[in-house]
């Protein structure tokens, strides 16, 4: 039966963070794959996450199977980061969470949960996103559409040409929104725009469904969240995806969240029930350490402090990269206007770059970016920024 499997293509991020592996060159530059470094392009374990490590070692008396929605404990830290501890869905009770192996696994989980709840609803995806997007919810078995998002022409957002096409959304249909730092682009709506958005979803009676991995890496993790608290209104339902490979450094870990609001507690309840009958009939139920680290971190005030410290490390290197690169890509004669990655937020950008470009920069200079023209900032350093520089400068002539 095997002789019959043909091979699949690599995947389009993956595969080339494996051709780079593969590359001889001691100077080659890795921009494609969404992981941060630090200035010695090392993606580090956070103290605070050593610390929790060591505190977990010395107690831990078990290694007895989780319940299927996870570590209470955990997913009550989850709902509280992201809304504070005041918030109106957790004081009227009707936000439930569960664990999940990664941000991924958060987003599987809610389409299989969406295809089997309201079956034929549509899903729609800004335009571009988050190339695993439409794998996850064509794998489970939801129809998908798209809103325009990234204005070429302005490198900025496309608001007015995204809700018109909103506008045309069913009622009951889904709309995927990135909660901060928009992957690939780097782009957020303002707050203002934020309230557009959840009054066209509350008017038009959409479902709003955030995929939010990278709070705290765009300015803050209570300001990375005003969107997701705008659409969090008295009454509004909302499934949030959560991770924490990126502000805690845990990538391997595979530590993530599925949050849903619902109307009241009963309903709720009724949501949770239906997210566990899907979890059961997939992994069963979730790992228990990094999720255990996140708790830990999360709950104790010296290691939480901690947390935020280096969070906020991590963040002003990205911003102070930001603004390096565009001080050296314009220093070194270039005419196109690169200023607009200054403003963006988060890892990613969209550089203009085309795919010819791109190829070039890979075949003769060892640099490694993603085929649509997007790089990890965080892969830049002050070591390797001139080398980058000069290759945009010879592919763009």
């Amino acid at each position: 039966m095997f002789q019959q499997v043909q091979t699949a293509p690599p995947d389009s991020i993956l595969g080339l963070n494996e051709a780079f592996r593969n590359d001889p060159n001691p100077e080659k530059i890795n921009l494609s794959v969404g992981v941060y470094k630090d200035e010695k392009g090392v993606t580090p374990v956070l103290k605070c996450v050593k610390e929790a490590e060591k505190r977990l070692l010395e107690n831990e008396n078990t290694k007895s199977y989780l319940p299927i929605d996870g570590r209470p404990g955990y997913t009550k830290a989850v709902r509280e980061l992201l809304f504070g501890a005041d918030h109106e869905v957790l004081t009227s009770n009707r936000a439930v969470t569960v664990q999940s192996p990664g941000g991924t696994g958060a987003l599987r989980v809610a389409g299989d949960f969406l295809a089997d709840s309201f079956p034929g609803r549509a899903l729609w995806l800004s335009q571009p996103t988050w190339p695993n997007h439409p794998n996850i919810f064509t794998a489970a078995g939801v129809p998908l559409k798209t809103y325009p998002y990234f204005d070429k022409a302005t490198n900025g957002l496309a608001f007015d040409a995204m809700m018109d096409a909103l506008k045309g959304a069913s009622k009951g249909d889904i709309v995927l929104l990135h909660g901060c730092c928009h992957n690939p682009t780097g782009i957020d709506p303002t707050p203002e725009q934020w309230k557009a958005i959840g009054d066209l979803i509350q008017e038009n009676e959409l479902l709003p469904l955030l995929d939010f991995a990278y709070q705290g890496f765009g300015d803050g993790l209570a300001e990375d969240a005003g969107g997701l608290r705008e659409l969090a209104r008295p009454g509004q339902e909302m499934l949030i995806c959560s991770s924490f490979s990126k502000n805690f450094g845990l990538y391997n870990e595979r530590v993530g969240a599925l949050t849903a609001i619902a109307g009241t507690e009963e309903e709720a309840a009724a949501v949770l029930s239906q997210m566990k009958k899907v979890i059961r009939s997939n992994y069963s139920n979730p790992p228990t350490h990094g999720a255990a680290v996140v708790e830990t971190v999360l709950t104790d005030g010296s290691l939480n402090t901690m947390w935020e410290e280096e969070l906020a490390h991590m963040r002003n290197r990205i911003n102070g990269i930001r603004k390096l690169f565009v001080d050296k890509i314009s220093a070194c004669g270039i005419d196109q206007d690169f200023s607009f990655i200054q403003n963006q937020k988060g890892m990613f950008s969209f550089s203009g770059l085309n795919q010819m470009q791109v190829d070039q920069l890979r075949n003769d200079m060892s640099i490694y970016i993603v085929g649509s023209g997007r790089i990890n900032v965080a892969g830049i350093s002050e070591a390797n920024v001139d080398r980058l520089c000069e290759g945009i400068k010879r592919v763009i002539a």
